[in-house]
């Protein structure tokens, strides 16, 4: 059975899909974007500001079930531009202090509310 899951910190869903998913003890984390949950807002200002914020994003998620960035398995970076990866990555690096998990980076030709990142998880509780 698949339960919803929805935290009202991080951004609702912009489209017909929710945050997370979870079936059995596999979490299933949509894509996120830079949003800010309380204004709306892009925060875009730079890249950096930008990949922090989607992972602050996945992380309210997570939290939402009692998890953390250490329950990750997977994840998946779609990037606007395949220069930004350097910068991407230092961040990323941030969010996990051993056991990375694993994850593809793809660079595509747009993302939703033309964003430059936006990054999905698989976790296991």
């Amino acid at each position: 059975m698949k339960r919803i899951i929805n935290s009202a910190n991080a951004p609702a869903p912009i489209g017909p899909y929710n945050q997370a998913i979870l079936v059995e003890n596999t979490l299933y984390v949509s894509g996120q974007i830079a949003l800010d949950a309380n204004t709306g807002e892009l925060e875009m200002s730079d890249i950096k500001t930008e990949t922090k914020k989607v992972m602050d994003n996945l992380g309210a998620i997570l939290n939402e079930v009692g998890a953390d960035y250490s329950n990750i398995v997977k994840c998946s970076i779609f990037v606007s531009d395949m220069n930004n990866f350097d910068a991407i990555n230092e961040v990323y690096a941030n969010y996990f202090t051993e056991n990375f998990p694993a994850r593809e980076t793809v660079e595509v030709s747009c993302l939703p509310k033309k964003v430059n990142v936006e990054i999905s998880a698989i976790a296991v509780l």
